[in-house]
């Protein structure tokens, strides 16, 4: 039986280093790291704590992160980037949604990532996260004298698997060892030392800048569980400023009669309307003084007008924490402790609506803009080994599958899956009476087995001949802590199986997968165009043998001229395949669906009868031909 490895392990003599917390949010970004399990922010040589989630491109083709890139979002707005954190794991397809909300010039090819255009070239969401991560490394190993090779990266708890591979990416790109994908929710309860309670329902309450994330978490035995999620992707604190902006231009185009277009006069009045929803927060009035190339605008602010302003976007945010309750089935007043995390929730009356939901006063205590990077810290921590009492788990590093018909890969475990774990898939047949199975184990993020790394093969035989698609092949994944995959392949009818082993022997370099991550994700729109076409093909070719199986087993069904219709959509579908556009392939499938319709139901009647005379369910459903999908 070989041996081949599937998970990518450093050699135990490589000199780790600590690992540090990031807490990699829309707006701001923060890096921390325990020191005798006390975690602690690590700020930069000028003692600022926050580095501003911006990267700006200067004229000499040179990255500025940070304070430098912030400053230049009012001079040089159309080279500088912010909110990239909306745009991980992204396509183009999904900008329709937030292409507004930020001034970017992006790409438009709908089967591509979003990628941003800087200095004539598009960079993605995780290359440009690569620049803030690099500078929170250089931050981190300046303050603690010793390289930062690992990190704990926290996420929304609302990421799905693409969002979250794309951060891990942009840490990969970024030099560090991604030991840990953390959810914000949990990190905060973390930091607060909730997990020291063993048991109780944790409510978070996120408003960032850019996001609003609400989750409601289980404890039980020092372990976290997310019941519930809700979130909204475009609501945050930036919405806030947006509305004070938006309410500064109304004044002046009402007192002038002139609108306000230019760029950088926008950028320069969000960061005032910024600035002005800070001092409200600690004070009941502020003056707004703004002067910039054609607005002159002066007055004194309440408290009370701006909590007008953003009174629709906080109900927006408690909808969703209505929405949580809802699915975990739980009332506001189950909720044992309420965490407040973002920098928005120092708004007093965000404080005040949440405290009035749930009838307690939410855990403030900590800075709400660090306490989801000191909760990362304190993850670190545990995977370090400073902390032993909670169960430590890892995850895959690249994607565990198999090969399916047409060279494409059906991915059964994720990256990034916390192991051990199963999941088991269910395939079928693609030839008429076929007795074996041949099963190709591989790994990767590709879309087409060329590109993925082979594991293993092996064969399950003795499959009862049956029509294609009948049967029914369960393939279950189970990977166990040490990395020790075992694939088990089960025919469901016959009771056969086969099983192998796939051991971590020999690992995969830190190169290796580099090479692997990045060439996905540089063709990761080519892969998933030429595998949904092949997936097509597939599904055509499937229907063009059931139609033609149909018409010879089922001729006396034929109305006159029927038989000529249904063929000569049967053709057009051929030549569809033949080509290269999948759009094609769909609509002559529905023509041909549409052409066979009333023969398949007659066919389908006909075998029904017969069932009632006796002759069993599987042979007449055989008989009626599948023309629908096979399950």
């Amino acid at each position: 039986m070989r041996t081949i490895p599937i998970l990518g392990r450093r050699e135990s003599g490589e000199p780790q280093g600590p690992i540090v917390g990031i807490d990699l949010g829309t707006t701001n970004s923060l890096v921390a790291v325990a020191r005798n399990t006390r975690p602690e922010i690590l700020p930069d040589e000028l003692g600022r704590r926050l580095v501003p989630s911006v990267v700006s491109l200067d004229e000499n083709g040179r990255f500025l992160v940070g304070h430098e890139a912030r400053n230049r979002l009012e001079s040089h707005p159309l080279d500088t980037v912010y909110s990239i954190k909306r745009f991980m794991g992204r396509g183009v397809k999904d900008l329709a949604a937030m292409k507004s909300l930020v001034p970017f010039d992006f790409n438009t090819d709908e089967s591509d990532i979003v990628r941003v255009r800087l200095g004539g070239r598009y960079y993605s969401a995780p290359e440009l996260s690569a620049k803030i991560l690099g500078k929170l490394k250089a931050q981190a190993e300046r303050a603690l004298g010793e390289p930062a090779r690992a990190a704990v990266i926290t996420v929304p708890a609302y990421f799905n698997d693409s969002q979250r591979q794309a951060t891990k990416d942009a840490g990969m790109l970024a030099g560090l060892d991604v030991r840990r994908v953390l959810n914000e929710p949990t990190a905060a309860s973390l930091a607060y030392g909730l997990h020291e309670k063993k048991n109780g329902l944790v409510a978070v309450y996120d408003l960032g800048g850019g996001t609003f994330d609400f989750s409601i978490l289980k404890l039980e035995d020092g372990i976290f569980q997310v019941l519930a999620t809700h979130g909204d992707t475009h609501l945050g604190g930036d919405d806030f400023d947006r509305a004070i902006a938006h309410r500064v231009l109304a004044d002046h185009h009402q007192a002038t009669g002139l609108a306000v277009e230019d760029p950088a006069t926008l950028q320069a009045l969000r960061l005032a309307a910024e600035e002005l929803k800070q001092r409200l927060t600690d004070s009941e009035r502020a003056e707004l003084e703004f002067t910039h190339p054609g607005i002159r605008y002066r007055r004194t602010w309440t408290r009370v007008e701006l909590e007008e302003l953003i009174g629709p976007f906080v109900a927006r945010s408690l909808a969703c924490c209505g929405e949580a309750l809802r699915d975990a089935g739980l009332a506001a007043g189950r909720i044992d402790e309420v965490v407040l995390v973002g920098g928005s929730t120092r708004v007093p009356m965000v404080r005040r609506e949440v405290e009035k939901l749930f009838g307690r006063k939410p855990h403030s205590e900590l800075n709400p803009e660090e306490v989801v990077a000191l909760g990362a810290a304190v993850q670190a921590s545990i995977l370090s080994g400073q902390s032993r009492d909670m169960l430590l788990l890892d995850v895959t590093p690249l994607s565990l599958g198999i090969e399916t018909y047409g060279g494409v890969v059906a991915k059964i475990i994720p990256r990034n899956t916390t192991i051990p774990t199963s999941a088991t898939e269910m395939f079928t047949t693609y030839v008429d009476g076929q007795t074996s199975v041949d099963l190709h184990v591989v790994q990767g993020e590709r879309e087409m087995v060329s590109d993925c790394r082979s594991l293993a093969r092996f064969q399950l035989k003795g499959v009862p001949p049956m029509p294609a698609g009948a049967p029914k092949v369960a393939v279950t994944f189970m990977l166990d802590a040490d990395g020790i995959l075992r694939v088990e392949a089960r025919d469901e009818r016959s009771g056969k199986e086969q099983f192998i082993e796939v051991r971590p022997s020999y690992g995969l370099t830190d190169g290796e997968v580099e090479r692997m991550l990045k060439e996905s994700f540089e063709h990761g729109g080519e892969d998933l165009e030429k595998r949904l076409l092949i997936e097509a093909r597939v599904e055509a070719e499937r229907v063009i043998r059931a139609a033609d199986k149909s018409l010879a087993d089922s001729a006396e069904l034929l109305e006159p001229g029927e038989e000529e219709r249904i063929r000569a959509a049967i053709e057009e579908l051929r030549r569809a395949v033949a080509g290269e556009n999948r759009d094609r392939i769909s609509e002559s499938q529905t023509a041909l669906d549409t052409a066979s319709r009333p023969f398949a139901e007659r066919q389908m009647n006909a075998a029904l009868r017969g069932m009632v005379r006796g002759k069993g369910l599987e042979a007449a459903v055989e008989k009626a031909g599948a023309w629908g999908k096979n399950g």
